[in-house]
């Protein structure tokens, strides 16, 4: 382990201490249960999406979505993914990258199938 992060693990330890952030894994259960709980919805975010693309490009049926709505939603997770590249967190990374990609999808469809631009 210490040969692959060549020693940084105790420099991010110290950097840690000397900011005042918390121990991980945190000593709290609840904590702990959340830090593991959000890899399930790092998972489950993106694939909550999955239904309403298939019916987009597979049915070929836009009726009731909005575009705009869902190029927004694609812009809060361009944002969220920049936010997670500068702070360097995997969990923030995957998932919107993900995200960013399924709702432009979705809202590419909305506009070629016919959904309303509004």
């Amino acid at each position: 382990m210490a040969n692959q992060t060549r020693g940084l693990h105790h420099y991010h330890l110290r950097k840690r201490l000397h900011q005042n952030h918390e121990t991980y894994p945190h000593p709290d259960k609840f904590k702990r249960f959340y830090d593991k709980l959000i890899y399930i919805v790092v998972i489950l975010t993106p694939i909550a999406n999955i239904p309403q693309l298939f019916k987009v490009w597979i049915e070929k049926n836009a009726s009731g979505l909005s575009a705009v709505s869902w190029f927004l939603f694609s812009g809060i997770s361009i944002t969220w993914l920049i936010y997670g590249i500068l702070h360097k967190d995997k969990h923030i990374l995957i998932m919107n990258a993900a995200l960013m990609i399924i709702q432009a999808l979705v809202a590419i469809g909305a506009v070629v199938y016919g959904g309303s631009f509004f």
